[in-house]
């Protein structure tokens, strides 16, 4: 059976643990393939086909310097990715606090039983 693309979309795309370290790698600047390489410290065909599929989603953008292609983030195509996250925010703080309300509980008891 083929594998299904990663390159559909930016939600695909950044299933790969790979393609996000990139991601975080070019936040707030821009970077050769050569630059990606030794911050990364992977090999040049591995990162070059990962930017390939971020390019092709739009999560990252090329433009040409001379005889380099340097890339960057489009922070405007996160934006979908953040705007389904965010939907699970009150959970996780409605959690975190049920979490706390627990070990408050937990504190106070060993307190009284000192």
């Amino acid at each position: 059976m083929a594998r299904a693309p990663t390159t559909f979309d930016s939600f695909n795309a950044i299933a790969e643990p790979r393609r996000r370290a990139i991601i975080e790698s070019l936040i707030g600047k821009e970077m050769t393939v050569n630059q990606v390489v030794e911050t990364m410290g992977w090999n040049q065909p591995m990162v070059s086909k990962h930017l390939g599929v971020l390019k092709q989603v739009g999560l990252v953008s090329e433009r040409k310097q001379g005889r380099y292609r340097v890339y960057k983030v489009n922070a405007a195509q996160l934006k979908p990715i953040q705007e389904w996250v965010i939907q699970f925010e009150q959970y996780w703080m409605n959690s975190l606090d049920h979490l706390e309300n627990y070990l408050n509980e937990i504190q106070s008891i060993e307190v009284k039983d000192e």
